[in-house]
Parts: C-alpha cells; structure tokens; sequence
C-alpha cells in the first residue's frame, strides 16, 4: 500500500464518452495555457508482425492532413495560436500533443477529432513519409557512430517474442512492401476511440473539458477492439549474448539488460529503487565505480526503461539495462566483471540507510520535476503520466500516490529485489566492436 502522507494533490477527473474514448482531465490555473495530448496504444512492440515500423510510420502519418484540415494545416494552425506540437512513438504508446493558449482549446480538439476521424491516407502521403522514416534511420542510426546501441541492439538478443525482439525503426522490406491498403487497415483498427485516452491538462475546468471533448469526438465511431500482441516473455533461465559491428566509433560498447519484475508486481518496486541506487545519476554506483574510480569506462549510464523512457511509461517486458564505452585497450571482459561487483555488492550487502534515503529523495525531486515540464514544455510530464496511468492501469489518480509506493521500502528489500534479478541467468549482453564493415542493417546477432 503507498504511504498516504506521500500522495500529492493534483485535481484530475475522468469521464468517458460513449464511443469508448477516456477523457483525463486535470486543471491549473496558473497560466492561460493548455496542454493536450491523444495517447494510443499502439507502439513499437504492438504492430502486427509483417507490419515493422508501421507504429512509428504512422506518427509521421498523422501529421499529413485529415479530412478538413489540409495537408500543413494542423502544424500551421497551432503556430498561428502561439502554440507548438509534436508527435513520438515508444514501446507501447503513440502519442500527439499541443500546447496552446487556452482561447485555443476549442481549434486544437477540433483538429486532433478530425485526424483521429479521417486521416487522409493517400498514396503520395505514404510514399513521402515512407521515405523520411527510411532516411531517419540512416541519420539516426546506419550512419551514427553508435547509432541504436542498445537500444535497438539488446532486444533481439534478450527477447524470444516478435513483438518484443523485432527491430521496431522497421525492416526496409516490410516498409517498401506496406501498400495504401495495410496502412488504411493499420489506421482503422488503432486509431479508434477506445484505443486512445485524451488527456487536457491547464486552464481550463473539467466541465467545459468534457463538453468539447463530447462535441469533437463524441460522434466517432469506436471501431473494433483491437488485437493485442502477445508480449509476454518466458524466463530466459541462462545469460544470453550477443555482437555487433560498430563503423565509425573507435570506442568499444558493453551493453548489459537484466529482465526486469512484471510492472508494478510487488517485487518491482524495490527493483526500481535497486535501479536507482546504481543508475542515479555520477552519483550513483555504476558511474562512479567504473569511470570514476576504476577508470575503465569512458561513460557508464542506464536505468529501467533506458534510454526511451523511465518506470512509469510502458507496459510489457522490460530491461533494466547499463550502457558502457570504453577503451579498446580494456577487454569488455574485464568491464563486465567489474560491473557485476558492483551488482554483487549490492546483492550482498543492500543499500546503506543513508544512500536509500538520498535515493527515494532524488527520485521524488524528478518526479515532482517531471511533472512540471519535460519537453521544454511546462506540466508536460502530467499529461504524460496521466496518459500513461490511464491506458496502461486504467487509474489516472495514480499520478498522485505512486511515489508513496517507494517510502517505506526498507533497504533489506532493495537488496533482495538485487539478489533475485541481477544475476547472470537473467540478464542479455551485447558487445559492440568497433571498425569491422556492417552488412545491412541487421542489427545484433545471438552467438551460440
């Protein structure tokens, strides 16, 4: 149970319309401003297999016009109000927001209803964007030293399902092969009202929220229930490894992903504050025991979730997942070893008193600090949270009392949460080595 003195205050009330839609609401009036965001469910470990990259495709999709509000017209409108917007695909979500002036709330969810209603999926508009997506993943990824690592790397070594191990950016084939009829079929069956959650969050009261939310989206129809992916990930009983080949940096990469518990099962929360105690920050162990103290990595970072989100924005299997560079002249070896001392220690002896406390008080500081911006955008991180709580455990309100969650967890739970996950039987590892020629963009491969 979370600790009620540790619940924060936030107002935030729900409805939902008939079409299956939730609507979160959550007003502040502090500032003639409001922030809102249409969160689906459909990310990168969702898509239909056959269908890689259609999740993140169709972020790019969106923003190509609808049915009265032409290609442009959406981005051109919410400039106009002095607004920005912006779309991101993650695991598990899709999701599209607008911060405006709150004179502009009626405009914004009058063109988030009409995309949401009548995308205009055109043959020109998929050959457009099928083509910035390919040439985002040469940016960001074929052409980048370091590009993916781990985050596209880990997965097909860690991960024995699909939806979890398939490369989510897309195999070129599967985009090159998406006709306009997939990517229509794509649209009405994860774009429909009960498979998204509107989230208005600013100046603005409940009851006028939901009045404009019955009147823009009230009349779409909820389409069908949409299958989900089978996600679930039987215990890998036995390390796992994998290589792959680095271009351009000269650095070698060590990526290690332990299997994080089920999200929000009792055991992941001191799980989370075990994280934390190595992942903190320079801080934290990890950091300050490999690069600053021993010296044998160059940059040591990670966390649950890393590095696309934290513990609080996905639903399904997770890693909990260290990402070293170091130097070619220290065997990857020897950094393993060195981390799983460190790992070992705190299965061994748990966090000190003191440390656990520094520990739940910088997490409570980034939680409070999240919730009041993110994106350069102020309380971005509540219409996130809020999102997020209300699609994946169907309880917005959770946004105020999961920090009580992690109060009063003793550090003898830290260390047996360490003692049962952080064990060489549960983990993935992939070694990037540098200046060997890449073939394609397979991304990593299991050895044997």
């Amino acid at each position: 149970m979370p600790n009620r003195e540790s619940a924060l205050v936030i107002p935030i009330e729900t409805a939902r319309l008939a079409n299956g839609l939730r609507v979160v609401v959550s007003p502040d009036h502090s500032a003639p401003v409001v922030l809102v965001g249409v969160y689906y469910r459909i990310g990168f470990r969702l898509e239909p297999e056959g269908r890689s990259g259609f999740a993140h495709l169709f972020e790019h999709m969106m923003f190509q016009g609808s049915e009265h509000a032409g290609k442009m017209m959406h981005i051109r409108l919410v400039n106009a109000s002095g607004g920005v917007l912006n779309g991101s695909t993650a695991y598990d979500y899709t999701n599209y927001y607008d911060a405006v002036p709150s004179n502009a709330l009626d405009r914004v969810l009058w063109l988030e209803a009409d995309r949401m209603r009548a995308l205009d999926v055109t043959e020109e508009n998929l050959r457009n964007q099928r083509d910035v997506v390919k040439e985002e993943v040469r940016v960001n990824v074929l052409n980048r030293p370091y590009g993916g690592f781990p985050w596209l790397d880990l997965p097909p070594v860690a991960y024995r399902r699909w939806p979890n191990a398939h490369n989510f950016y897309g195999d070129f084939d599967d985009l090159d092969a998406a006709t306009l009829a997939d990517v229509r079929q794509f649209f009405r069956t994860y774009y429909t009202p009960r498979n998204a959650v509107l989230v208005v969050v600013g100046d603005v009261t409940p009851g006028e929220a939901f009045r404009l939310a019955e009147r823009h989206f009230g009349s779409i129809a909820p389409g069908p229930e949409p299958p989900r992916a089978e996600v679930d990930e039987p215990a890998p009983g036995k390390e796992r490894r994998g290589v792959v080949e680095e271009k351009f940096g000269n650095l070698h990469g060590l990526a290690v992903g332990y299997y994080a518990p089920a999200r929000r099962a009792e055991d992941w929360y001191p799980f989370v504050l075990a994280d934390r105690v190595l992942h903190g920050g320079r801080a934290a162990r990890v950091f300050r025991d490999l690069v600053l103290d021993r010296e044998l990595a160059v940059d040591a970072e990670g966390g649950l979730h890393f590095p696309s989100g934290d513990p609080f924005d996905y639903s399904g299997p997770m890693l909990m997942t260290t990402r070293i560079l170091h130097r070619p002249d220290v065997p990857s070896e020897s950094v393993l070893a060195a981390l799983d001392q460190v790992t070992a220690e705190l299965a061994d002896k748990g966090p000190t008193g003191g440390e656990l406390d520094e520990v739940k008080a910088k997490m409570k500081s980034d939680y409070f600090a999240a919730l009041d911006g993110g994106n350069h955008i102020p309380r971005f991180g509540r219409m996130h949270y809020l999102a997020c709580f209300a699609l994946f455990d169907d309880e917005p309100e959770l946004l105020n009392t999961i920090p009580g969650y992690f109060t009063d967890i003793p550090p003898e739970r830290v260390r047996e949460a360490a003692t049962r996950f952080l064990v060489p039987a549960n983990r993935a590892i992939v070694e990037r080595r540098p200046r060997l020629a890449t073939a394609g963009f397979a991304g990593a491969r299991e050895q044997a």
